[in-house]
């Protein structure tokens, strides 16, 4: 579990390793269940439940001034986002 937290460069105290330690053994045991199913003639899927485009149609729409945009940048000049140089030679 600590070389685990490790790897993810996430911090446990040692409540923690004992708590998780725990619930990891408990979803483990929940795989083990898994395993025992027949699944024997089921296809293999990689989606389950029918998926649609949930976006809307791309139709054009007015933009917003260039004054307004502007009024949110902490810097500005000539009418343009004025920011720090982030290639230098």
């Amino acid at each position: 579990m600590l070389h685990i937290s490790t790897l993810a460069r996430v911090g446990l105290s040692l409540e923690d390793v004992a708590r998780f330690q725990d619930q990891l053994s408990r979803v483990l045991e929940h795989f083990e269940v898994l395993a025992k199913l027949d699944t024997e003639g089921i296809a293999p899927t990689a989606q389950v439940i029918y998926l649609q485009n949930v976006m809307r149609k791309d139709e054009p729409s007015p933009s917003s001034s260039r004054e307004d945009v502007l009024a949110n940048a902490p810097q500005q000049e000539d009418g343009l986002f004025k920011i720090r140089a982030v290639l230098e030679e």
